[in-house]
Parts: structure tokens; C-alpha cells; sequence
């Protein structure tokens, strides 16, 4: 691959740090670039980007490739984060990765990668690419525990089509070995986790700064008052801590079951209940990769990230809606995240779960 250029997505972390690696070995002209996204300090006045984009430096001078920084905070605050807060507003849990993903790394960035004249851009993540007939399919990664296939699922295949994605076919472990291998920089750095521009600080605390929060009523299924909660858009379909209810009566933990908006009310149960489980979801705004599912098709589903895939059948709605019937219940289906399907390991899209 001599003189074929690709601009290479780097977030200071192990992954893009390998994959940097990977493709100079291939043989790729490299160019990293890392994305300032958040420019807020966390709770002890530090900013993990700072840090990060140090990291970028230290593994693009060990490896001799050039780096940029590119500050998309902006596009990021519009396209991004303002609907995550709408979402919650609604009481609903949002996934800003997933629009991250659609609207910076691979809407943003990549524009600014073509205007370095690059032929692939590529980007640390665990998902992988296939040509059938000429068309590009998004794939599930080796490493099941790691893909990140749910992220990318409101992609098209114009965005895909010239992507490459160097960890598709490595595990986690073989990642972090050929770092420790390589003496790569950053081979002993932990993963991020949480979500992508909180990073670990205290969720409740740094929502409460966007969305009003108030005290309200936690009651059972019944009706009966067992508490309260700090805020109702706080909490999430299944969620069984940080409620403050103990294990009281029959001592079993207490779920998060329904959440009332405009009651500020929330619905709890000790113990798994029926409540809990779902035969089917709506799906609205269903992007489709490159193809479409056909109507009555088995496919595989994920309703969040790492979850197991499970069967469902397609059956479509008006506009962009679909219904997915599972073959068997599933637990804690949660407006606002997104149900991702699957014909094998080809990725063909999600929506948006109503």
C-alpha cells in the first residue's frame, strides 16, 4: 500500500495507537488526527483531553507520523450533545455515541481527511468491513465482547465504503500484547470508560448542570410510596442501584420498572417482574446500512452495547418505523437507546427504540 494515504482517527488511547502502528507496517502513508470534542475540566479542575492529545503526540513521534488536532467542540455541542439533553428532557436514555459517531468521526472528520487528499480514512474501532457485488457491508469484529458495531449502526455505506478498520480481525488482548510488543506508549493505558465526553465523573452531578431535576415520589407497581428519587430523568428501564432503597421485605433489589414525566413519578419492583419484559419493539427513524432487511426476515437484535444478540422477526411500519418480534421476551427494552439488527455477522442498521 506505498503512497496510499489514510488519516487515521487517534484518541490517545491503546486501540488507535495500534492501529496507527498496523497500518505504517501495511505499508499506508499514516496522518493522525485527534478530535477535541469537550473542552470542560472534570471535577478535579482536569482535562482528559490534554492528556489524550499528549498521548497522540508521544505515539505519533515514536512512530514518525505526522498529527494534527482539529477542535469540533462546536459541531460537536450542536449536533451532539444538544440532543442527548433533548432526549433525557423527554425521559428518554440516549446514546451519544451513536451520533457522535454519525455526525463527527465519520461526517466531520472524514471531510476534513479528504481535504488532506486522503484515499481511506480509518479509526480504532472494533468492527470490520466486506465487499459483496460491489457493495461495502458493515461486519461484526472478531472480538465479540469488544465490537462496536451498536456505535455505528446510522451509518451508510457512502460513510463505510472507504474505511478501514485495522482491529476488525484482533481480540482485545492481542491489542494491548503487540502494544506491550512494540513498546508502543501507550501500551499500559487504561481503557476510557462511561460516556464518551463525561468520561468517569459523577453522571448525576454533571447532568443536573443541563436538565432541571427535582425530587419526586418513588411508588411500587400498586401504588404504594417507598421513597424518592433525586431527579426522574436520572435513572433507566432496568436499573436495580443507586435508588437508596435497600433490600427491605423480601430483600431482593429493587428495579427501575416505568418512569412518569409529567407525574415526576417513578415506578419500581422488588424483584424481576413480568413488567420488566418485552415480546416485541418499535423502532422509529430505522437507517439502513447498504441493504435493507425483507419483510418476515429472522435476523439477530442488540438493544445495547455488549448485550447478547437475541431473534427477532421484521415487520414493517409506516415510514421509517419497523416492529421487531422476538422469539423469546426480553428484558429491560429502554426508549431512546437503539435497537441494532444483524443477518450474521453483516450489521445492516437501527433505530431509534419508541
Amino acid at each position: 500500500m506505498n503512497n496510499k494515504k489514510v488519516v487515521l482517527g487517534m484518541s490517545g488511547g491503546v486501540d488507535s495507537s495500534v492501529s496507527a502502528f498496523l497500518l505504517k507496517e501495511q505499508g499506508y502513508e499514516v496522518i493522525g488526527i485527534f478530535m477535541r470534542n469537550w473542552h470542560e475540566k472534570d471535577e478535579s479542575g482536569h482535562c482528559t483531553a490534554e492528556q489524550d492529545y499528549s498521548d497522540v503526540r508521544r505515539v505519533a513521534d515514536f512512530l514518525g507520523i505526522p498529527y494534527y488536532s482539529v477542535d469540533l467542540s462546536k459541531q460537536y455541542m450542536d449536533e451532539v450533545f444538544q440532543l442527548f439533553l433533548d432526549e433525557y428532557k423527554k425521559g428518554r436514555t440516549p446514546n451519544p455515541d451513536v451520533l457522535c459517531n454519525k455526525e463527527i468521526k465519520f461526517g466531520h472528520f472524514k471531510k476534513i481527511a479528504k481535504d488532506l487528499e486522503a484515499e481511506y480514512i480509518a479509526t480504532g474501532h472494533y468492527a470490520g468491513t466486506t465487499f459483496i457485488n460491489g457493495k461495502t457491508y458493515l461486519t461484526r469484529a472478531k472480538d465479540e465482547n469488544k465490537d462496536q458495531t451498536y456505535f455505528l449502526n446510522q451509518l451508510k455505506e457512502s460513510q463505510i465504503s472507504d474505511v478501514i478498520f485495522p482491529l476488525s480481525e484482533l481480540t482485545k488482548p492481542e491489542v494491548r500484547n503487540l502494544a506491550i510488543k512494540h513498546s508502543i506508549p501507550t501500551a499500559a493505558k487504561k481503557d476510557s470508560t462511561g460516556v464518551c465526553f463525561i468520561g468517569e465523573r459523577n453522571f448525576k452531578k454533571f447532568l443536573s448542570e443541563y436538565v432541571p431535576m427535582k425530587p419526586g415520589r418513588i411508588l411500587s407497581l400498586d401504588g404504594k410510596e417507598i421513597g424518592e428519587h433525586e431527579g426522574v430523568f436520572f435513572y433507566t428501564i432496568g436499573q436495580r442501584k443507586g435508588m437508596g432503597l435497600g433490600g427491605a421485605g423480601s430483600g431482593e433489589p429493587y428495579y427501575v420498572v416505568k418512569k412518569d414525566i409529567e407525574q415526576n413519578i417513578l415506578y419500581v419492583n422488588q424483584g424481576e417482574c413480568k413488567e420488566l419484559f418485552s415480546n416485541e419493539l418499535i423502532a422509529n427513524d430505522f437507517n439502513f446500512i447498504t441493504e435493507k432487511a425483507e419483510e418476515g426476515e429472522k435476523v439477530l437484535v442488540r438493544i445495547r452495547h455488549r448485550q447478547p444478540l437475541v431473534p427477532a422477526i421484521v415487520n414493517y411500519l409506516s415510514g421509517n418505523s419497523i416492529r421487531l418480534y422476538f422469539d423469546n421476551p426480553v428484558r429491560a427494552i429502554t426508549p431512546g437507546q437503539y435497537a441494532v439488527i444483524y443477518r450474521n455477522r453483516i450489521c445492516l442498521g437501527g433505530g431509534v427504540i419508541e
